[in-house]
C-alpha cells in the first residue's frame, strides 16, 4: 500500500471495501483506491491515510473494481441516432420492419425521411429484402434503413425515385445495386451505392450531432465505458466535440479517427496531431472493403454462397501506402477497416511497404476478421494491432462458414492466433453494429458463445481469450492501442483516475451471470459520471 505523508492533502474520492483488478503486474489485486483531483494517489488494501473530513467515501461492498473500458471501435453519432431512431436489431421478420415504418409515417408530415438501423436478412432465412414492403408501409415517404453492419442500405420506391436511381444507373466503383432479373433495382444497395441515396437525406444540424453524442457519450458512461475510439469523424463531429467539452458535457474520453483522406486530413497533416485529455486526434481511418454479412468483404475467392463474387476492394494498396507515408512523416497513425483476407493481405502489404519491420507506429487493422494462414505472421513483423470485435464472432457464427467455407472459416475472428504471435488484440464492440454494452464483447472473448450458451463448448473454442486476456484486452491494450498505456488502462498512482465498480466478479463468476451484471459506479477523471449504487 501506498501511504500518504502527513503534509498531504486528502482525496478527494475513496472506494473501499473492493473487489479489485488493477491489471497492474506489480499490484494485480488491490480493495480501495483514493483519488484526488483527476488522477489516483493510491491504490491498496488500505487507504486511510488518504481520507479526510470532506472525502467522498464510497463502500463498493463487494463489487468488483477495475479501469474502465475502452471501446476501441465504436461510431458515437450513429448510436446517439440509433438511440432517437427505429433500431431493428431484434426484429426477426420484414413485416414487423415495414409494420414499424407504417407507424412511423403516420407521425410525419409527407416527405420527411423515415430512417432506421440494425435490419438483419439473416433472421428471416438470408434473403434480403426488396423495397415493396417499405414501399406499401410508406409510398409518401422516402425511407432508408441500413443493415447491422452499416454497409448496406434497404430502401423504398420513393427513395430510389428521389435519387434517380433506375435501371440504367451503372453500379458506382466500391458499390452494387441488387437488382431484379429485369435489371430494376431491389431496393438494397451495398456498400458505396448506399451514397446514391444517402446523399439525398438532408444532413444533420449542428444541434442535431451535438445531442446526438451527448446522448452516446452518456450510454457509455452508464455501461461502463470511459474511453471511446470514434472510428471515422469529420469536421463537424470534432466541433460537436468541443463544444461538449466547453460545456461540461462529455462524460467520457475521445480518441477520434478522421474519417479518410480528404480536406479534414490535410489540415490535420498540417497542424500535426490533436492530443487533449478529453479529445485526441492522431490517427485516420480508412475503408479497405466492406462486410462478409452483406458479402462485400474481399476475398481471394468467391463467396461460398455466392458464386462469382469475392467481394468489394474499395481503396487500391497504392492509394493505402501513400496515406501510411504520409501518417508515418506527421506522426500519426493509420486504422484500416479490413474484413475479407485479401483486403487483409492488402493492407498488411501497404503498411509493411512504410513501416519495413518493427516499430512503434502501431498502425492498426480493424475487425482482422478474415486473414489467411501466412499472414497472421505480417501483423507481428510489422508491429500491427489487431483492432477487433469479440462479438463479431458470436453474431456472424450463425452464417460465417456459408459465405467462406469449412477452410476458410478457420481463420475468421482467431484471437487465439493473434495472440499467440504476440500480436496485440484490442477490443470493441463498432457498435451500433453490435450492442454497446462491453460486458457483453467481455462475455464473447472467454465464451464464443451466444447469450444462450451455444453453442456448447463455444464456436472454435481454441480461440477463446482467457478471462485475464480479456480484461487487458478490454482495458490496457485498448490504451496502448491509443498511445494513451501511461495514462489509462490500468489502476496505479499517477494515472487518470477512470474506473468503474461493478456488480458481478468477471474474473470469478459463471460466465452467464456476466450477462446480467450492472455497472454500478463509473469515474472518468475522478467525476462520478454514471452512479446506480445500492
Amino acid at each position: 500500500m501506498i501511504s500518504a505523508a502527513s503534509a498531504q492533502p486528502p482525496a478527494d474520492l475513496v472506494v473501499t471495501n473492493a473487489r479489485g483488478y488493477t491489471v497492474d503486474p506489480e499490484r494485480p489485486r488491490a480493495s480501495a483506491i483514493a483519488v484526488r483531483g483527476s488522477r489516483i494517489v493510491a491504490v491498496g488494501d488500505d487507504v486511510s491515510a488518504w481520507i479526510g473530513p470532506k472525502t467522498r467515501l464510497v463502500d463498493a461492498r463487494g463489487a468488483m473494481l477495475m479501469p474502465g473500458f475502452i471501446d476501441c471501435h465504436v461510431h458515437m453519432q450513429s448510436l446517439g441516432e440509433t438511440l432517437e431512431s427505429l433500431d431493428f436489431r431484434y426484429t426477426r421478420s420484414v413485416e414487423e420492419i415495414a409494420e414499424a415504418v407504417r407507424r412511423r409515417a403516420a407521425q410525419l408530415k409527407p416527405g420527411e425521411w423515415i430512417r432506421g438501423k440494425n435490419w438483419d436478412q439473416t433472421h428471416w432465412g438470408g434473403q434480403f429484402p426488396t423495397s415493396e414492403p417499405l414501399s406499401r408501409a410508406a409510398p409518401e415517404h422516402p425511407v432508408y434503413l441500413t443493415r447491422v453492419d452499416g454497409h448496406a442500405a434497404w430502401v423504398n420506391r420513393k427513395a430510389l425515385e428521389l435519387a434517380g436511381v433506375t435501371a440504367s444507373t451503372p453500379d458506382p466503383p466500391g458499390g452494387k445495386i441488387l437488382r431484379h432479373r429485369s435489371g430494376e433495382p431491389t431496393g438494397v444497395l451495398i456498400d458505396r451505392a448506399q451514397q446514391l441515396v444517402s446523399s439525398r437525406i438532408p444532413p444533420p444540424s449542428d444541434e442535431q450531432v451535438r445531442r446526438r453524442l451527448e446522448l452516446a457519450a452518456r450510454e457509455c458512461a452508464r455501461l461502463g465505458i470511459t474511453t471511446v475510439h470514434d472510428a471515422g469523424v469529420d469536421t463537424q463531429e470534432l466541433d460537436a466535440y468541443r463544444a461538449l467539452i466547453r460545456a461540461g458535457k462529455l462524460p467520457v474520453r475521445v480518441y477520434a479517427m478522421i474519417g479518410g483522406a480528404g480536406k479534414l486530413w490535410q489540415q490535420y497533416l498540417e497542424r500535426g496531431p490533436e492530443i487533449g485529455e478529453r479529445l485526441t486526434v492522431r490517427s485516420i481511418k480508412l475503408m479497405a472493403d466492406g462486410a462478409m454479412g452483406s458479402r462485400g468483404a474481399a476475398f481471394f475467392e468467391p463467396y461460398s454462397d455466392d458464386a462469382g463474387n469475392t467481394g468489394l476492394l474499395l481503396l487500391s494498396r497504392e492509394q493505402i501506402e501513400a496515406v501510411a507515408r504520409d501518417a508515418f512523416r506527421r506522426g500519426f497513425q493509420v486504422n484500416t477497416h479490413a474484413i475479407g483476407d485479401r483486403a487483409n493481405r492488402m493492407v498488411l502489404e501497404a503498411y509493411g511497404a512504410v513501416l519495413g519491420g518493427k516499430n512503434d507506429r502501431r498502425f492498426r487493422i480493424e475487425h482482422a476478421q478474415a486473414v489467411a494462414p501466412g499472414d497472421f505472421e505480417l501483423f507481428a513483423k510489422f508491429s500491427i494491432i489487431a483492432s477487433m470485435q469479440p462479438a463479431h464472432a458470436t453474431s456472424d457464427m450463425r452464417w460465417a462458414e456459408a459465405r467462406v467455407g469449412p477452410e476458410r472459416v478457420k481463420g475468421t475472428y482467431a484471437w487465439r492466433k493473434f495472440l499467440s504471435l504476440g500480436v496485440p488484440v484490442a477490443s470493441g464492440s463498432d457498435f451500433p453494429v453490435e450492442e454497446p454494452n462491453p460486458l457483453w464483447g467481455f462475455y464473447a472473448a472467454i465464451t464464443r458463445q451466444d447469450r444462450e450458451g451455444n453453442p456448447p463448448g463455444g464456436w472454435f473454442p481454441e480461440q477463446r481469450m482467457s478471462r485475464q486476456e480479456a480484461l487487458e484486452s478490454w482495458t490496457i491494450v485498448g490504451a496502448f492501442a491509443a498511445f494513451e498505456e501511461n495514462e489509462k488502462g490500468s489502476l496505479r498512482p499517477g494515472k487518470l483516475a477512470d474506473f468503474i465498480l461493478v456488480s458481478e466478479d468477471l474474473m470469478q463468476a459463471e460466465p452467464r451471470r456476466i450477462l446480467g451484471a450492472r455497472v454500478l459506479l463509473t469515474v472518468v477523471g475522478g467525476e462520478i459520471v454514471h452512479s446506480n449504487l445500492p
